[in-house]
């Protein structure tokens, strides 16, 4: 009897406790409603004051709209309102081709500040470079322009100008740039053949196609080298883009493990993205390119085949971007882009704010060239330039010269350190693999 007595005073405690918690979160709940009615009365109130009284007739739409995209601002740099026409412009940018300068750009600390010039556009062509910050648009200073807003200044019919007003590290004075405004139809793929045996793959952008493109690169590739040895794939200057692509890119040298995660504060903002095997092997080394206007996307593919040792990523500390925006349409036409998660990549790290590492560092600009008279390549003697040498008199295979690198390629390799540091670590794992072999 005593015992079933405790067991009746422990359930009625419990009980107390629950309705002691349910009635504290009711109370709690009741209180940040509350909250919000007092100030959504005074939003109502500043509004009819400002219909009654201001100097001129105000348009009520343009006051709300107003209101919202300052409520979006003050969230974070990636979170905005989208009025029909931005939203428009939006769903036109993601299939790749939009009338502007081409310029991917974002707030950091408050400035306007470009992540990437895309490549071959007005802006890349101009000389805008990544981390450049754009104080004025034609004139007119940025310091509380929206990232909307900024974008619909820079985009305009072709043939259109626009003056930017730029500072850059190291220039004493702002820069003006006065650009031409063009049609910018993304090609987000580029691929070549560097050398016997070694291809290239530059992607731009993260665009719906990005994928199918990729895969009919790496088919060409595959097809003009037998074997492919390794592959560069520069993700450099490359703003970001869609995540299914970035997650499909990824997949295509991944047979199996998670690419990436989401987290967030709903349960439908956690999401997890897992490789599949694929049908076509890609299992060649890869050296992914990056730097500092390696954005987003780009960023995941990057992390994701540096925690699986997939490939060995060089270059720069990339960008920083580890949210994601989702785009919510609205009833009129216009649309809310909002970060509702951090991305994250397999191992867990979070790149917000901190970007992708670097497997080995290496600046793409060549260390400075000493005078002429004075380099080590002039006091070097080789046997060429004793007197009386032997000439080598061996004619060169003409089927050597079929496979040499072309001339642009060349000038490419001489022109990046970056690149020619890649390729020479895919040359030096093959010559490793088979010294091993051998052994």
């Amino acid at each position: 009897m005593l015992k079933n007595r405790k067991r009746t005073i422990v359930l009625i405690v419990g009980i107390s406790f629950l309705l002691l918690g349910w009635s504290g979160l009711k109370a709690k709940t009741n209180q940040e409603n509350s909250d919000i009615y007092q100030y959504l009365k005074l939003f109502s109130d500043v509004l009819n004051i400002v219909q009654d009284n201001y100097v001129e007739k105000a348009d009520s739409k343009k006051l709300i709209y107003g209101a919202v995209t300052g409520m979006l601002r003050e969230l974070d740099p990636h979170s905005s309102f989208l009025k029909p026409e931005d939203y428009k412009e939006l769903q036109i940018e993601t299939k790749g081709k939009f009338g502007g300068l081409g310029i991917e750009i974002s707030i950091r600390d408050g400035v306007l500040t470009v992540v990437s010039p895309l490549e071959d556009t007005p802006a890349d062509k101009a000389g805008i470079q990544a981390n450049d910050q754009i104080v004025k648009i034609d004139d007119q200073p940025t310091q509380d322009m929206s990232l909307m807003d900024a974008v619909q200044k820079m985009r305009g019919p072709k043939g259109t100008k626009v003056k930017l007003t730029i500072i850059r590290k190291g220039e004493r004075k702002p820069l003006e740039f006065e650009l031409v405004r063009d049609i910018i139809a993304i090609q987000s793929i580029k691929y070549r053949t560097l050398d016997t045996g070694y291809g290239y793959v530059r992607i731009s952008s993260f665009q719906s196609g990005t994928s199918t493109d990729l895969r009919k690169a790496l088919d060409a590739l595959e097809e003009q080298n037998h074997p492919l040895n390794g592959l560069v794939l520069d993700l450099r200057n490359d703003p970001g883009g869609l995540l299914d692509q970035a997650v499909e890119v990824s997949d295509e040298f991944l047979d199996k493990g998670l690419i990436v995660y989401t987290g967030g504060r709903l349960e439908s903002q956690k999401m997890r993205f897992e490789a599949h095997k694929n049908s076509k092997p890609r299992d060649y080394p890869i050296v992914v390119l990056v730097n500092s206007g390696s954005a987003s996307a780009s960023e995941i593919v990057a992390g994701a085949l540096q925690d699986h040792k997939r490939a060995l990523v060089l270059g720069e500390p990339t960008f920083g971007k580890g949210s994601v925006q989702t785009v919510i349409p609205l009833n009129d036409g216009s649309a809310l882009r909002l970060t509702t998660s951090l991305y994250y990549t397999p191992s867990g790290r979070s790149i917000q704010a901190k970007g992708i590492e670097p497997d080995i560092l290496v600046k793409r600009e060549l260390p400075p060239k000493e005078d002429e008279d004075n380099t080590e390549e002039m006091r070097r003697i080789r046997e060429k330039d004793l007197p009386r040498h032997m000439e080598n008199k061996k004619t060169e295979n003409p089927e050597s010269e079929v496979n040499s690198m072309q001339a642009e390629t060349q000038k490419m390799l001489a022109q990046d350190n970056q690149l020619r540091r890649a390729l020479d670590l895919l040359k030096g794992y093959k010559i490793m693999n088979q010294s091993i072999a051998n052994q």
